[in-house]
């Protein structure tokens, strides 16, 4: 396959994933703003969200505050953000166009018709009279886009390229979507200390303590049974914070299912980390992006694929406690390199023309290409 039509399905396919997972991000950061909390708490949980995803800076040059609407509407119209919902699902469909011929006709129509009803959507006002609403379309797209692409498309590298960007996306938004929450916990502010303030679970490595610690105490699954003293949320918060953060990636049954009991932020760090049979895991994630890059494997990609499978291995066979003794935000601050690095190397080994690799130009920032070639 020629390197352009395969750098186009790639980030196609990251396009519209990103766009879900931005969806997601908004939608727990929103219904976490609405619990019980000072206006400065609130506006600490925004400025986290913008923090992972790195758009501090941008944000900050078009918006004098950080309130819940301007948030909004950055993060998903403002086309001045270069991965904002509108941005993401312009580039998808640019890309898509780009490559009509590799597409069946069903995968370019979605995509196409996606692009074209999100500006009647916004027109409409959706995101400003029910932006939960919005959030969900934007996700249901997301799913008939890969639904569509997995029932209708041949499995030849046309189909591995497009899922190994998926997977390699995914990674990068399920572990920001959880470092939100656990950066909010390492940077929280003094007024904290008042027990009204957001996830917060006493103990080692961001604010998560061992199963064991958990279930001592006072028996609520909130850890010394003291919350508020030592400046940690009520136990009542708590369950709603890591509830919310359970529905943006679609867990919050089978977190029910597998544990059947209180939720608490170790399993929760364990369900979307470790566990591969859960879908939208870190170890899920890497387990695809391993499996796809062994499909359309070339001379070149050797290291990157020794680099995913070392991931992979540490994922595997990794244990919750080992991942808490250096600090929740610390173990994802890492990953999301780590993925980065893959990001780029992929670039190298398969999507950039081999002329272009010395010196290399990847025209890639946090795993965003600036603009969408020959769309």
């Amino acid at each position: 396959m020629l390197s352009r039509t395969a750098d186009h399905l790639f980030w196609m396919a990251r396009y519209i994933e990103r766009a879900e997972n931005t969806a997601r991000m908004l939608d727990v950061t929103l219904t976490t703003a609405l619990l019980p909390q000072s206006p400065q708490q609130a506006e600490h949980g925004w400025r986290a969200m913008l923090g992972i995803s790195e758009l501090q800076q941008s944000y900050d040059a078009v918006h004098q505050q950080v309130r819940a609407p301007e948030v909004i509407d950055f993060m998903v119209r403002d086309p001045r953000n270069p991965v904002s919902i509108y941005t993401c699902l312009q580039a998808a469909r640019e890309n898509a166009r780009a490559v009509r011929g590799a597409l069946t006709t069903d995968v370019w129509e979605t995509h196409n018709y996606t692009w074209l009803q999100l500006q009647t959507q916004l027109r409409d006002g959706l995101l400003v009279t029910d932006p939960k609403q919005f959030f969900e379309w934007v996700k249901f797209r997301s799913h008939l886009s890969r639904g569509v692409t997995i029932g209708t498309m041949l499995k030849d590298e046309a189909f591995f390229f497009t899922r190994l960007g998926t997977f390699l996306e995914r990674a990068d938004n399920t572990a920001r979507i959880l470092d939100v929450k656990f950066h909010e916990i390492d940077t929280a502010p003094a007024h904290k200390a008042n027990g009204t303030g957001g996830p917060h679970a006493n103990g080692s490595g961001g604010g998560v303590q061992s199963q064991s610690q958990s279930q001592s105490g006072n028996g609520n699954g909130n850890g010394n049974g003291h919350a508020g003293a030592q400046g940690a949320a009520p136990h009542y918060l708590d369950y709603y914070y890591w509830a919310a953060v359970l529905r943006s990636v679609s867990a919050f049954e089978i977190y029910r299912r597998v544990y059947r009991d209180v939720i608490t932020p170790l399993r929760v760090a364990e369900l979307l980390i470790l566990r591969r049979d859960m879908p939208r895991s870190l170890a899920a994630s890497v387990d695809e992006v391993c499996l796809n890059l062994e499909q359309v494997k070339n001379d070149r990609s050797g290291e990157t694929a020794r680099r995913a499978g070392l991931l992979r291995a540490e994922l595997q066979y990794g244990r919750i406690e080992d991942l808490l003794a250096k600090g929740m935000h610390g173990f994802l601050t890492g990953f999301l390199e780590r993925v980065n690095d893959l990001g780029g190397r992929i670039s190298q080994d398969f999507l950039v023309p081999i002329e272009s690799l010395s010196p290399p130009n990847h025209n890639v920032e946090r795993g965003h290409r600036v603009a969408a070639p020959g769309g």
